[in-house]
């Protein structure tokens, strides 16, 4: 159970999108205003990469051994939540972010943990396991209301 009471934010993110949002209604009532956005271009992984994975090669036997493709796309997905909680962890330094609830999807939200600031995690009021990142405001109001 989520209370949204006035002045919690919210931080929707996850890989590649990620708003900052505030609560300036009440909690039976929320109104939710976009305080940032951060967005960022992240093609899949084999588009980005330059070559196909290599081989390695065994000098005793002779034998050949596949490469793992470097996962470019995951790489860039964890850089941005990186930056995203460092922008967080700003807003809380600075005292306008009172108390927070973190909204992604579970895999989003299991790369940003990591990198949450203590201050961070001591004004986390709640996780939601949710994707709400493409929706519009009006929807994710309505959500959080139906879920308090």
């Amino acid at each position: 159970m989520t209370r949204l009471n006035h002045g919690v934010w919210l931080a929707i993110c996850d890989g590649g999108k990620a708003m900052l949002v505030e609560n300036v209604g009440e909690a039976d009532c929320p109104s939710l205003v976009i305080r940032e956005v951060m967005e960022q271009h992240n093609p899949p992984t084999h588009l980005q990469g330059s070559a196909p994975p290599g081989r390695a090669f065994s000098g005793a036997r002779g034998r050949r051994a596949a490469m793992a493709q470097t996962d470019f796309h995951d790489q860039a997905e964890r850089e941005f939540l990186r930056h995203f909680a460092g922008r967080i962890a700003l807003g809380v330094e600075e005292k306008k972010i009172p108390a927070l609830i973190l909204a992604a999807p579970p895999r989003a939200l299991g790369m940003l943990r990591p990198e949450l600031t203590d201050k961070t995690r001591q004004i986390l009021v709640s996780e939601l396991a949710h994707d709400y990142v493409k929706r519009p405001l009006y929807e994710i109001e309505m959500l959080l209301r139906e879920e308090a």
